[in-house]
């Protein structure tokens, strides 16, 4: 792109202030982001108190990004509906359009990629979905020659941290959240880390761009967050071999459905994907003919996604075709494998009677629902209760549901506590 590339930037937060520190400063940089002019930002509060060197504020963020002088609008504010119709009137009026917003993007994002096209427009998304790790330009360029047939990642830096402090300190869930929301890490109100919201949203993104098929719906992505998950379990993984994480998967199968889900998963210590600790990011994919690759990064905080941002930017100045835009797929349905229909092994663990013919009971309930058992421990007995955990072999996960719902209505049973997932050895 010759000249200079004016740009509107829609928000001062933590990124956007980000994005305009590394823009006010390019010596040593890439050379073409001389040639950047921030025109204007949009910002919610224009009596607020902000470092400087600043461009003009304004508060009308619409109006900011259909004016004539503007090339680039930069959507850094979070929210969806207000970005949504900010963008799509962005994109009208002719403006190339960067966003981090996947939670706006893994609901419109089908709509606004078509009106990218439609108006021969970019649409850049680098960070809504890696934060500072570069994917999306690696998957669809670097990688345009594989056949993608699985991803398997952490990308919720939130929960990552929580279970990783959980795991190394043995403290419990709700002080590590805390500890979390006092670093940052955690928003006052947390449940969209916590409870695999955000997970979920990028990773539509992800299976997208993977699979090259339209963005799946978003209720087809099963989600289970972490709040569940207790001590106990993440000590028990450990003495069993694994560490529990919060893993977005997305496997295409043999017969072309798309297995989308996000949940807590135990992980054996021996794979990649358990060493990933704190508040990083990993991206493990199976492709053909490259193998497994993973990406590994900060996945979220103003530097690492600004720099995203920027390098947005900088494809935008030079013209660079791929990482704009999902390429347009073909429009048939896609069909999806139900949470149900899964099947993969499970830890359990529960409190039962500590008395004669108990596990054999609760052995025979397993096997009435044809669930085979690869162990059953028995830890911790207290009073007449003793704690239980036991490993399944590979099971459906429809049959796991139905013996489960039988031992909790089971006399045998106090207290059913957690299942949790695990990791298929093939997956690395």
């Amino acid at each position: 792109m010759a000249g200079t590339l004016r740009l509107a930037l829609i928000g001062l937060g933590t990124v956007g202030s980000s994005v305009l520190a590394i823009l006010n400063d390019v010596a040593g940089l890439d050379l073409r982001l001389g040639a950047v002019q921030v025109v204007a930002a949009a910002v919610r509060d224009l009596t607020k108190a902000r470092n400087g060197p600043l461009p003009p504020l304004y508060e009308d963020a619409l109006a900011l990004a259909c004016r004539p002088d503007i090339d680039v609008v930069v959507e850094v504010m979070g929210g969806v509906e207000l970005p949504y119709q900010l963008l799509k009137a962005a994109l009208k009026a002719g403006k190339h359009v960067i966003t981090a917003n996947k939670a706006l993007l893994a609901r419109h994002g089908e709509e606004l990629f078509a009106l990218a096209r439609t108006q021969n427009r970019q649409l850049r998304y680098e960070a809504a979905v890696g934060g500072g790790i570069p994917l999306l330009q690696p998957i669809e360029q670097c990688l345009g020659a594989n056949h993608i047939q699985a991803v398997t990642a952490i990308i919720n830096g939130t929960t990552n941290y929580i279970l990783t402090q959980m795991a190394t300190r043995q403290i419990a869930y709700e002080e590590a959240l805390a500890e979390a929301q006092s670093l940052g890490y955690a928003e006052a109100d947390p449940r969209a880390d916590v409870e695999g919201n955000d997970a979920q949203e990028k990773l539509t993104l992800l299976a997208a761009l993977a699979f090259r098929t339209p963005l799946p719906d978003l209720a087809a992505v099963y989600r289970e967050g972490i709040t569940a998950v207790a001590l106990p379990d993440v000590m028990n993984a450990q003495q069993l071999g694994f560490a529990i994480k919060l893993l977005a998967i997305a496997t295409r199968t043999a017969d072309g459905r798309l297995d989308l889900r996000v949940h807590p998963t135990l992980v054996p210590l021996d794979h990649p994907l358990s060493r990933v600790d704190g508040a990083y990011n990993a991206v493990l994919i199976q492709a053909e003919p490259v193998g497994s690759i993973m990406f590994y990064g900060p996945g979220a905080g103003g530097g690492p996604t600004a720099s995203a941002v920027v390098s947005d930017i900088i494809n935008i100045l030079a013209d660079a075709p791929t990482g704009a835009i999902p390429p347009a797929s073909e429009a048939a349905p896609l069909h999806y494998l139900p949470i149900t229909a899964v099947q993969t092994r499970f830890y359990i663990r529960l409190r039962a009677l500590d008395q004669p013919g108990v596990i054999g009971h609760i052995g025979q309930i397993f096997g009435q629902h044809a669930v085979s058992l690869a162990s059953i421990v028995q830890k911790n007995p207290r009073g007449a209760a003793a704690e239980l955990v036991i490993i399944t072999h590979d099971v459906p996960e429809a049959r796991l549901r139905a013996a489960l719902a039988e031992l909790r209505a089971s006399a045998v049973v106090q207290e059913f506590c957690t299942a949790i997932r695990v990791l298929p050895e093939g997956k690395r």
